[in-house]
């Protein structure tokens, strides 16, 4: 079963990028600002696992677009094969994979478009895309079985 525990740190997904929730809009930052990632040095913040990162509080770490999604993807690590496709194709960065092993989705950045589910190799799939409202236990409980070839 895929680790709900992975969010990395206390800041993580606290805020939404909506209006009216006292962050900037993307149309409110001032032309030319630099929007530090990082607070304080990073020279060496490419040696630390994402969890580890001190990110700035204006920054898509700390923020997340989750109430955008309608739909959203289901691992079954069950039947994933690491493949890795879902991790490449993602526009979200939303996959979590470390040492080229699946580990789950990331909810706060992802935003439901399918793209894991349509590249995924696997037979059944082992990403599906099942309505927001589904619980993760319900959607493992009603997961397809595998397809047998026909023959020709």
């Amino acid at each position: 079963m895929q680790d709900l525990n992975l969010l990395a740190n206390d800041n993580r997904g606290q805020s939404q990028l909506e209006n009216g929730t006292g962050l900037l809009g993307w149309d409110e930052v001032t032309q030319g600002s630099v929007l530090e990632s990082f607070d304080g040095d990073a020279t060496s913040i490419v040696h630390q696992k994402s969890e580890e990162r001190t990110y700035s509080n204006f920054n898509s770490y700390t923020a997340t677009v989750a109430s955008w999604r309608v739909d959203k993807p289901i691992f079954n690590i069950d039947v994933c094969i690491d493949c890795q496709n879902c991790w490449v194709w993602c526009p979200d960065t939303s996959i979590l994979s470390r040492d080229k092993q699946m580990l789950g989705i990331d909810y706060d950045h992802c935003k439901g478009c399918g793209v894991c589910a349509e590249v995924c190799p696997t037979n059944p799939k082992s990403l599906i895309m099942f309505s927001e409202q589904t619980a993760m236990e319900e959607a493992l409980a009603s997961w397809p079985e595998k397809k047998k070839k026909e023959e020709k």
